[in-house]
């Protein structure tokens, strides 16, 4: 069995995917092999989660910031989402009780991608095992900069007093607010950065990072992280012996 109890096992894990391009420069292959495989890499990590029982998976999947990258590799980043995003695909995991989401910035996809979001969600909606969440066009500036003008229009509107904003009410706008912030956020690929991913719900988050090129990453690399989680003790800003000095 894990070498983590499931009393030390993270609620939400988001994990920053990163090092596909590298991954594939290393074996002398395509960007898209790379992605292909990384997806193959996501699949297995789902699963990781389902076999132990972890609540909710956040995956980065696309930033707002990636559009930049070169032309071709865009297109086949949106190929590859959409046969993510198959029938036969999904139907496993709606099998399997999981529940799908995406969040981001939508309307710079084409319209069949954003159908077949709706489509999954609407599908996998009433599931009650594993959330995933796909982050896609999707920037932590832009999270905040979303839940404060959604906040703005209805203080407009007459919908909300100015004086009732603060941070949870900000929260509340923001695009997980459903669910728990993230115990744990796993960057892949060696850098040492959160690159614009959850910023308000990394807060309090315990932070791992590992050289190990997303493709690579499978269960035992998971595994890995894991039991570094078990050996961290969080503290939300406080004190190690603030219980004991207020008792």
């Amino acid at each position: 069995m894990t070498a983590a109890s499931k009393s030390e096992m993270p609620q939400h894990i988001a994990i920053i995917m990163d090092g596909n391009n590298r991954w594939a420069k290393s074996h002398n292959l395509p960007a898209k092999a790379g992605h292909r495989h990384g997806a193959e890499a996501a699949r297995e990590i789902v699963n990781s989660c389902l076999s132990r029982d972890i609540k909710y998976l956040t995956l980065f999947a696309f930033s707002s910031e990636n559009w930049l990258r070169p032309r071709q590799e865009v297109q086949w980043l949106m190929a590859l989402f959409l046969s993510v995003l198959k029938h036969k695909e999904i139907n496993q995991l709606h099998k399997r009780n999981v529940r799908l989401q995406f969040i981001g910035n939508r309307s710079s996809f084409s319209q069949k991608l954003q159908e077949n979001m709706r489509e999954v969600e609407e599908l996998t909606h009433n599931n009650t095992g594993t959330t995933v969440v796909v982050a896609a066009d999707y920037g932590g500036r832009w999270d905040i900069a979303n839940s404060v003008s959604q906040i703005v229009d209805k203080v407009a509107s007459g919908e909300l007093d100015k004086d009732a904003i603060d941070a949870n009410l900000v929260h509340e706008y923001t695009a997980i607010s459903e669910y728990p912030d993230p115990d744990l956020c796993i960057r892949t690929g060696g850098e040492h950065r959160i690159s614009n991913f959850l910023l308000w719900q990394l807060a309090y988050t315990e932070l791992y990072f590992t050289d190990c090129y997303w493709p690579d990453f499978g269960d035992e690399q998971f595994q890995l992280a894991l039991d570094d989680f078990a050996k961290r003790q969080r503290r939300y800003g406080s004190h190690d012996n603030q219980k004991s000095m207020d008792a």
